[in-house]
């Protein structure tokens, strides 16, 4: 084994009477990727906050190529050649690449000469790692992948030798995690030592040459990828056995619950999002939509919602019909008996700063339970959200907790447990697992069959295909705003999916199919 490109020596860390990190020991190995995994809160982010400077260990030893040093900061960790890219990318929306990647190194007060040599490396490190992103062009309009492009950049340009990834595929379609693959293969042979945070198990087993294991702040496994697998590594992460499948019960129905007929959602440039959809939801079923992000998925849950006005079409539900002249509002569909859980918790399914209980109302906060006429009833809306944490496993369970303290699994948690808990006929569910650890997969999946095998109706969006599959009773594929195809769960494959997902299929099953 090579020498120890970065180790960690008896690192722990305390936030008050929570032990994040306890006593842990690491040792990554010159040239490698390494995987950490670990349930959400396992204390896996606050080990690489430690590492990249964010925060100090109460106790321990960080050493970098055998010599011990200490982080203060992460313009200290950059020095030493640690670079970090985070779940939730740290550019500026409105600035271009070359202004991100410049941003805080811009090499001299005459920014036009700093410039020409950045772009100049730039183009280096594209050419050597196959890097390639417009230059000149704001991040706000670049694909996610790009994004995340840009951010290894930064790093890279900084002379980075050790890379973390924290969670870098969670927002990324399968075909951006193959590209993002490729490129950590090729800083490996050059050398670059990589430490990647993911809940993925088929990613660590696909990636890695080591994985260690973080439990309750604790690192209670290091295992060599080639004599582990993912069934063990799922039970190293829980501290028990993970099932694979969840209880599927009852048949639907048949009794359609709601009809989508020809909706049309056209964006501020007059665009059509989503062209022509028909599609049915039966009692007692879950339609799983595939797709690759960013095809209309999330504008029609949007509209179905009521959050997003729709210029073509109907939509029947509970025995109104929704139309561009009688629209309804995201208010009006939660009391006809809608629940949304968007794809974004960050930006629509939560205020961050709120407080946990707080968050566990939002869009409900009118419902009378809630209200002391003028004030909202804090103490009901505390005992509700304890009973729901302890139902939902949402940890830690204090109500008081800012949002934005939870890990993202967590958050991911308030919000199902709000949606789920004002017991709708229909949930509309968009990535429901993004960025959620295998424990708290389970979970989510077994909540959603609870809901179907209830007699309730569940529309699913999801880039996952195994998660598609895994729940769905039926499958519809949406590529460029329509429905490019229906496959039935016994029929449903990734090759068949796929080829719907790029609309290279001939199928029955075309636009405006009534599904």
């Amino acid at each position: 084994m090579s020498a120890c490109a970065l180790e960690l020596i008896g690192i722990s860390k305390r936030f008050g009477l929570v032990k994040a990190n306890q006593d842990i020991s690491l040792c990554v190995p010159v040239g490698t990727i390494h995987g950490i995994i670990g349930e959400n809160g396992a204390g896996k982010s606050t080990l690489m906050s430690i590492i990249y400077g964010f925060y100090q260990a109460d106790s321990g030893e960080i050493r970098i190529q055998g010599q011990p040093v200490t982080v203060h900061d992460s313009k200290q960790a950059i020095a030493l050649g640690i670079g970090m890219v985070h779940q939730h990318f740290m550019l500026v929306d409105e600035f271009t690449a070359l202004e991100n990647i410049m941003l805080g190194a811009e090499g001299g007060a005459l920014l036009h000469e700093g410039e020409q040599r950045v772009r100049t490396r730039l183009s280096e490190l594209s050419r050597l790692y196959g890097l390639e992103v417009p230059l000149d062009i704001p991040v706000n309009q670049l694909a996610v992948g790009v994004q995340q492009r840009i951010e290894i950049l930064k790093t890279l340009y900084r002379e980075a030798r050790i890379l973390i990834l924290d969670e870098p595929t969670g927002v990324l379609t399968p075909q951006e995690a193959d590209d993002l693959f490729k490129i950590l293969r090729t800083l490996k042979a050059d050398g670059v030592t990589i430490l990647l945070i993911t809940h993925k198990l088929r990613e660590i087993m696909a990636i890695t040459d080591q994985v260690s294991v973080m439990r309750q702040g604790q690192m209670v496994a290091h295992r060599a990828t080639t004599v582990t697998s993912m069934p063990e590594l799922a039970e190293l992460m829980v501290g028990r056995k993970v099932r694979q499948s969840v209880d599927r019960y009852a048949q639907p129905t048949g009794r359609v619950l709601m009809e989508v007929r020809n909706l049309t959602v056209r964006d501020k440039q007059g665009i059509a999002r989503v062209n022509q959809v028909s599609l049915k939801i039966a009692a007692g079923e879950i339609v799983g939509i595939a797709g690759v992000s960013g095809n209309g998925q999330t504008e029609l849950l949007q509209a179905l919602a009521g959050i997003l006005p729709f210029s073509e079409g109907e939509i029947s539900f509970a025995g109104q019909s929704i139309t561009p002249k009688q629209p309804v509002n995201a208010a009006q569909m939660r009391k006809l008996g809608i629940a949304h859980v968007p794809e974004d918790r960050h930006r629509m399914g939560l205020v961050l700063p709120f407080a946990a209980y707080q968050s566990s109302i939002l869009g409900y906060q009118r419902v009378e339970k809630y209200n002391h006429g003028l004030t909202l009833n804090d103490p009901a809306i505390r005992t509700e959200y304890t009973g729901r944490a302890e139902q939902f496993d949402i940890r830690p369970r204090d109500p008081f907790l800012g949002s934005n303290n939870f890990s993202g699994g967590n958050q991911q948690k308030i919000v199902l447990a709000r949606e789920i808990g004002a017991d709708p006929q229909l949930l509309l569910v968009g990535q429901p697992t993004r960025g959620v650890d295998i424990g708290a997969i389970e979970f989510i999946h077994q909540h959603l069959m609870d809901m179907r095998n209830e007699g309730k109706g569940v529309l699913l969006v999801s880039v996952e295909l195994d998660e598609i599959m895994t729940l769905s009773d039926r499958i519809l594929v949406m590529c460029g705003g329509v429905i490019t195809g229906e496959v039935s769960r016994e029929q449903a494959n990734e090759q068949i999916l796929g080829l719907l997902m790029a609309n290279a299929l001939d199928t029955n099953d075309q636009q405006g199919h009534s599904a």
